[in-house]
């Protein structure tokens, strides 16, 4: 019998190594790590500092994910191989897998796939986000192959949504409710007879949760309560029945310093309402932010605050879609003019401008332009990217930028002092 469900890639890593190398190195950027993370281009009035965050770009499960990707398209050459909805969240490596043959599946506008047109003789694979326990399910039933790269981190965090819901507590979970991996992780509650979830977005709607359960002053009727969460809970979900025991989770690409907040929120509430001596009986939380998330966070905090202060500009390079693309901008927004770009395509050299996303706007708000946008005169530009965004991007935003000031790129520049 024909093997249906993998995991652990093909063993074709070396096959496509090559591949991988040429598409998505930068020789810009490791020159750039090489010298310190700091490197300077050209002279005087002109000169440019670029400044790379310590830690940016792919981690190990975007890595794997694109590698998965690629080893499934060369060991499968004569079958139809589908993604569901995208691999990560990167345009321009969306758009090479299209180019390879790759079919994506989008959901409706309910979400929902329609798997109608996949056979057994097609190969389907999960992204690194992973797949709800419901389209799992249904995929299985059709009898295609399955490649699944869902992140480790990820199924870090559905562990522990399956054990609250094993135990009979309810998973608070601290992200997007329409997230990919938010769907996939909330479906790990449903697992078990009276499993129940509640995604809440941020502090504010974390606080009308545990209002509700101390019964707060303002608090929201039931009336209320279960319109804001309607889309956000689980079916059946009763506030009066299902949140004396709660379990806290994130969405994995979350500001870690949020999802920890609200952890910390909630388990005073819980306090509050049922005693310091009965808390571990209704209260339960694990830091489930990754650790390639967290890494990033903390070196573009360290590259904002550090001693030197903060650059003049920030560039952060990942799709509008990337949540934690989404968050650098946020972080380094508090400290100095950032631009989110989701390609280095949004620099237009001729023109001196750039498109980009306003900080902290939702994801579906449109793109804003500016012009004259670097300061005359020397200065200083940081760089991070978001875990999805491929080196070679980073290096054509660094030429973009310094073609930008009219500076060219010399082989024997002396790195910056």
């Amino acid at each position: 019998m024909e093997q249906t469900y993998f995991r652990r890639g093909f063993g074709r890593k070396k096959e496509i190594e090559p591949l991988i190398r040429s598409e998505y190195h930068s020789a810009l950027v490791e020159r750039i790590r090489a010298r310190g993370y700091e490197d300077r281009f050209g002279e005087g009035a002109d000169a440019v500092t670029v400044r790379l965050a310590e830690e940016f770009g792919f981690c190990y499960g975007v890595d794997r994910a694109v590698d998965y990707a690629y080893e499934t398209r060369i060991h499968f050459p004569d079958r139809r191989v589908f993604l569901l909805g995208e691999i990560i969240h990167n345009p321009h490596i969306n758009q090479r897998l299209t180019g390879m043959g790759i079919v994506f599946l989008q959901p409706g506008p309910d979400g929902e796939f329609d798997f109608g047109g996949v056979t057994p003789d097609d190969v389907v694979i999960l992204p690194a986000f992973g797949a709800t326990t419901e389209d799992f399910r249904r995929l299985q039933e059709v009898g295609c192959v399955l490649v699944d790269t869902t992140c480790g981190s990820v199924l870090n965090v559905w562990k522990r949504v399956e054990q609250y819901a094993r135990d009979g507590f309810t998973s608070l979970i601290h992200g997007k409710y329409r997230h990919e991996e938010t769907r996939a992780t909330a479906s790990q509650a449903l697992k078990h007879v009276g499993g129940h979830y509640v995604v809440v977005f941020d502090m504010d709607e974390a606080r009308l949760v545990m209002d509700y359960v101390e019964r707060a002053p303002g608090a929201l009727s039931r009336e209320a309560f279960l319109e804001h969460f309607r889309k956000k809970a689980s079916a059946g979900f009763d506030p009066d029945l299902h949140l004396d025991r709660i379990g806290v989770a994130n969405q994995t690409t979350m500001l870690s310093g949020d999802s920890l907040a609200i952890a910390a929120e909630v388990g005073r509430s819980m306090e509050r309402r049922f005693g310091s001596d009965k808390l571990a009986d209704h209260f339960r939380s694990f830091d489930t932010i990754c650790s390639a998330t967290q890494e990033r966070q903390d070196a573009v905090v360290k590259l904002v605050e550090g001693p030197q202060g903060p650059p003049d500009v920030m560039l952060v390079v990942g799709g509008y879609n990337s949540s934690n693309t989404n968050h650098l901008a946020v972080l380094c927004a508090r400290h100095t003019v950032t631009y989110h770009i989701a390609d280095a395509d949004c620099i237009d050299p001729e023109r001196g401008t750039i498109r980009f996303k306003p900080a902290g706007t939702p994801l579906d708000a449109p793109e804003a332009e500016a012009e004259d946008w670097l300061p005359a005169g020397p200065l200083t530009v940081g760089l991070t990217a978001g875990a999805s965004t491929p080196n070679n991007k980073i290096g054509e935003a660094v030429e973009r930028l310094l073609r930008t000031r009219g500076v060219e790129i010399r082989e024997d520049e002396p790195a910056a002092a």
